[in-house]
């Protein structure tokens, strides 16, 4: 299979403007590391723990009622982008 090496989907790995190049390399190490998107679950990471646990917090995985809530939740965060 042949590689498409076409300037308009080559990939700029410098810039000219050191400022931007500064910027660029922060933007990839947080998009590496999963810091921009959609958060997949909003349930406080408390409640994943024993003391969430023994207190009663739900999650989507121990509570249907909150799960559903869940559900919709991010289906309404959904439409509106």
């Amino acid at each position: 299979m042949a590689e498409d090496k076409s300037p308009s989907r080559a990939k700029k790995t410098t810039h000219e403007d050191p400022v931007a190049e500064q910027v660029q390399q922060a933007v990839d190490a947080a998009e590496g590391q999963g810091f921009y998107g959609v958060e997949v679950d909003p349930t406080p990471n408390e409640a994943y723990t024993l003391k969430g646990v023994t207190a009663g917090q739900p999650t989507p995985e121990t509570d249907p009622e909150y799960a559903r809530k869940v559900r919709h939740q991010l289906d309404d965060a959904a439409r509106a982008r």
